[in-house]
């Protein structure tokens, strides 16, 4: 009977840490979840930029095929883009980081769904596995009174 308490200690000790390695999990999913929603608003906040940089950039050839006449407003023009051009490719590069990033969050946040899931399971099986052993502790009780009446009664 101590053995079958103890169990169901032991059975509600693992259950707790169960619900807590749950939670944790479940933050750890929360922040995971903020972090690409986070990364998408870059994302965007980033496209758009490079299309205002790509649209700037254009605009900047035109002007610079208009003034090629002026050779000296040519070249402040020709290095302009070139610094445009520069931030397109950094904006370009901070995007695709960016990207990367938000893929490997994916993967992540799989993997931790993945583990919540395994974890639900392994609750669900010692939630069961307490059930049963407390079946058992009620039968054994129930037959420990009935002898306790029978000696009683000798």
């Amino acid at each position: 009977m101590n053995q079958l308490r103890l169990q169901a200690d032991e059975s509600s000790l693992k259950v707790e840490e169960l619900q807590a390695k749950v939670k944790t999990l479940e933050q750890e999913n929360l922040s995971k979840e903020q972090e690409i929603t986070s990364l998408q608003h870059k994302n965007s906040v980033l496209e758009g930029e490079v299309d205002k940089l790509e649209e700037t950039i254009k605009s900047l050839k035109t002007s610079a095929d208009e003034g090629q006449q002026h050779g000296t407003q040519n070249e402040t023009l020709t290095r302009r883009l070139q610094l445009l051009e520069e931030e397109a490719e950094e904006a370009d590069k901070t995007l695709r980081e960016a990207n990367e990033k938000l893929r490997q969050t994916d993967v992540k946040a799989g993997h931790f769904e993945r583990k919540v899931h395994a974890l639900e399971a392994e609750r669900d099986q010692w939630e069961s596995k307490y059930e049963e052993m407390a079946k058992k502790y009620a039968a054994v009780q129930a037959e420990l009174d009935t002898f306790n009446i029978e000696i009683g009664n000798i």
